[in-house]
């Protein structure tokens, strides 16, 4: 279990709609990251003894992506790309979209399981940016002592919901 993506966890997850937009858009880049970075690394990275590349090469590649799917949100769905702001571009330096697909090659996994593993992962991504901004819509109508308002009530908030994550750690006797 790692925790990765942090930035959009906290920066997009005041509202339930701009957690699940954000969500979908990491889960697509994931998807697509992962499908394009496969090829790349067993198919040219790997045959020109080139691995050492391997970052480089896939923050390319993700940069690339999210360049697409800013274009697609901007003309199709403008309400979404307003609403994520700053943190759609930010998608290319998440560490969550680069960790999955390097974890994918690092566990050698083939390219089925490397596309169910990034899909896997961004719906996990999903759940905590649901949870969380839950959390958070919560927290905005709780009372809270002056000392943690803004952003300490809301790291106290993000330990205890990682917590709640700690219950998936021993299923399936994984």
């Amino acid at each position: 279990m790692q925790f990765l993506g942090i930035c959009p966890f906290l920066g997009v997850s005041k509202k339930l709609n701009s957690a699940v937009g954000m969500s979908v858009a990491v889960i697509f880049v994931m998807v697509l990251a992962t499908a394009a970075t496969y090829p790349i690394y067993h198919g040219l990275l790997v045959k020109h003894q080139l691995e050492y590349l391997q970052t480089i090469v896939f923050i390319l590649i993700i940069a690339a992506l999210v360049q697409l799917v800013e274009i697609v949100l901007r003309r199709y769905i403008p309400p979404l790309y307003q609403a994520l702001g700053i943190y759609l571009p930010l998608i290319t330096t998440n560490c969550a979209v680069l960790g999955v697909t390097i974890l994918n090659i690092d566990s050698g996994y083939t390219f089925v399981e490397s596309i169910v593993n990034a899909l896997g992962a961004g719906l996990g991504f999903l759940l905590a940016m649901v949870m969380f901004a839950g959390v958070r819509e919560r927290l905005e109508s709780a009372e809270v002592p002056e000392t943690l308002k803004g952003l300490p009530i809301t790291l106290v908030a993000a330990s205890i919901v990682s917590v709640s994550f700690l219950g998936f750690q021993g299923l399936f006797g994984l």
